[in-house]
């Protein structure tokens, strides 16, 4: 048997993680927040490379490749420096790519697609000159070389071609750094990118610019009218971002007991904001795909989490056959490393990937039972086999109790999907309050996500499309809002989650015995954390969340928890 080739991606960013490849499979990633339970947390990658090597059981000698992406000369990255497991080595080899490279590649690495466009829209990317695509295609502005040797330039967007085995830029989109005008509103980093956009807005509205999430979730519960001003001018391709509207913006959140007494002024805000991000992805999207007409498409970048945009290119026949990436924010950047590492440094042929994102450490019977060690003596511990704990559960979610999902592996990326969840019905009155307030510990306007059967997709949403990493939005039909009242928006949208029976068999299956209990076909799902807090990574994370909140019940593999 030969000795399997491992491929190391690490994205030294904000949301920081690790990916290994093994023969151009992944087998393990992880993104650093799951191990130092800080959301969002990045820099140093040692963590997150030791638990791919540890899970792997493999040392970082046997590791053939190390691909990362570091933009070390943006201001205030010092952090991401440090002693890593690389020092003083000369093996494994050790190479750099740039941001929008790697978000492109963790798209085409695990798309479907032999042949595609690429389209990346975030926030920053890397400066100019870290830029290893810009020898080819249109780069814009067109002085930018000149412009670039007085000041910081860094990616906003980028279009690329993929032939199955090569990517190749056809347009990229740069913005200077620099604070924008407003004393109240001041865009981050790249000034006229979608992303610092609506991270700004995300500023002024919670005072956290990483609660973009938060501001889409917000918007349908606002109106138009408070801003009548256009946020982005299109000028020969690129987007700008106009000042004329943030004058607009005098009242910036100084916390939550200030933003709740003026609830409706701020999702005002969310609402404009939110539309001005969808023109300008239709704007982006509708340019690239004129210019280099193509019926596959990929997208990736942190804007590509923005459910409601993607659910209007698709509505809007603006894309048809269209990959979404579910790591697309900058925890997705290693996996495209390491695919740039398999596919252009090594020029191996692209492994199909099976579509699913539990990368994660299957955790053993034995730190499970220790885990167990946690729990109050008067509750109740259940050891089952699978059937009987699937039939348990349904009936514990059809009479209203409240679950605590942990099985197997973590899911890589943003959403919990089957692995780390909390689950409930979705139609019994106020319940969907009753987990934002005392098990989410979350605000009150906050969403949860339809997780329904594919096959009935079409029975209970207007599209009916197939949506597996929630990252689309869909319309509940008129006749189930009642029955799918805890996972439906405000406006009547749900941010739907079609479980693919070969990915996740039994989640399938809970639904599937979820449904022959209750009629519905549909579970609220959202993810197993509370505010601020990382998606729970191990059985000791889960039970402890459970200790602390008003869940119910709690399912480690096949073994049950309930309360008394």
């Amino acid at each position: 048997m030969s000795k399997p080739i491992y491929v190391l991606g690490t994205g030294l960013s904000h949301n920081g993680s690790a990916v290994l490849l093994k023969d151009g499979v992944v087998c393990v990633a992880i993104e650093k927040e799951r191990i130092t339970r800080i959301k969002h947390d990045g820099g140093n990658d040692t963590d997150a490379i030791q638990y791919c090597l540890d899970t792997e059981g493999i040392s970082l000698e046997e590791v053939d490749l190390v691909v990362q992406t570091a933009n070390f000369e943006i201001p205030d990255r010092d952090r991401f420096h440090g002693k890593r497991l690389f020092a003083g080595t000369t093996h494994p080899k050790l190479i750099s790519i740039s941001h929008h490279l790697a978000h492109a590649y963790s798209a085409v690495g695990t798309c479907d697609f032999d042949e595609c466009v690429v389209m990346v829209i975030d926030g920053c990317g890397s400066p100019y000159q870290q830029c290893m695509d810009v020898s080819h295609g249109t780069v814009y502005p067109e002085n930018l070389e000149d412009l670039a040797q007085k000041n910081l330039w860094c990616e906003k967007d980028s279009f690329y071609h993929f032939d199955g085995q090569n990517l190749v830029p056809l347009f990229k989109d740069f913005s200077p750094v620099e604070s924008g005008s407003s004393d109240v509103l001041k865009l981050p980093v790249t000034s006229h990118s979608i992303g610092g956009f609506y991270a700004a807005v995300s500023q002024y509205v919670f005072g956290n610019m990483d609660d973009v999430g938060k501001l889409m979730g917000l918007a349908p519960y606002g109106k138009e009218g408070l801003i009548e001003k256009e946020a982005f001018e299109f000028s020969e391709g690129s987007l700008l971002v106009r000042t004329d509207w943030q004058d607009a913006l005098k009242m910036p959140s100084t916390g939550y007991s200030f933003f709740k007494a003026h609830f409706q002024y701020y999702a005002d805000v969310a609402y404009w904001a939110q539309k001005q991000v969808e023109k300008a992805v239709t704007a982006c999207f509708k340019d690239r795909l004129k210019r280099f007409p193509h019926e596959k498409v990929c997208y990736s970048g942190g804007v590509a989490l923005n459910a409601v945009a993607n659910a209007f290119l698709l509505n809007d026949g603006i894309v048809h056959n269209f990959y979404l990436e579910p790591a697309a924010g900058d925890n997705g950047l290693a996996l495209g490393c390491a695919y740039y590492g398999w596919l252009e440094v090594l020029k191996k042929r692209k492994v199909k990937h099976h579509g699913n994102t539990c990368f994660g450490k299957t955790y053993s019977k034995e730190e499970i039972r220790n885990a167990l060690k946690l729990v109050p003596e008067n509750w109740t511990i259940r050891q089952l086999e699978t059937k009987a704990m699937l039939a348990v559960t349904a009936k514990s979610l059809a009479a209203g109790k409240t679950v605590g999902w942990f099985q197997d592996c973590c899911e890589f990326g943003p959403r919990a999907l089957g692995h780390r969840c909390i689950l409930a019905h979705p139609g019994i009155e106020g319940l969907g309050d009753h987990i934002n307030a005392n098990i989410k510990f979350r605000e009150d306007f906050r969403p949860f996500a339809p997780a329904v059967l594919p096959e009935l997709a079409s029975k209970y949403f207007r599209s009916g499309r197939k949506s597996p990493y929630m990252i689309l939005i869909d319309h509940t039909k008129p006749e189930y809002l009642e029955e799918l009242k805890n996972v439906t928006h405000v406006n009547g949208t749900a941010r739907v989650q079609t479980v693919d029976k070969n990915w996740n068999p039994l989640f399938y299956r809970l639904i599937r015995a979820f449904q022959e209990e209750s009629g519905t076909g549909v579970l609220l799902n959202t993810s197993f954390n509370k505010k601020g807090m990382p998606i729970v990574e191990t059985p000791e994370e889960a039970v402890a969340l459970f200790r602390e909140s008003a869940l119910d019940v709690l399912v480690l593999n096949d073994t049950l928890v309930s309360k008394k």
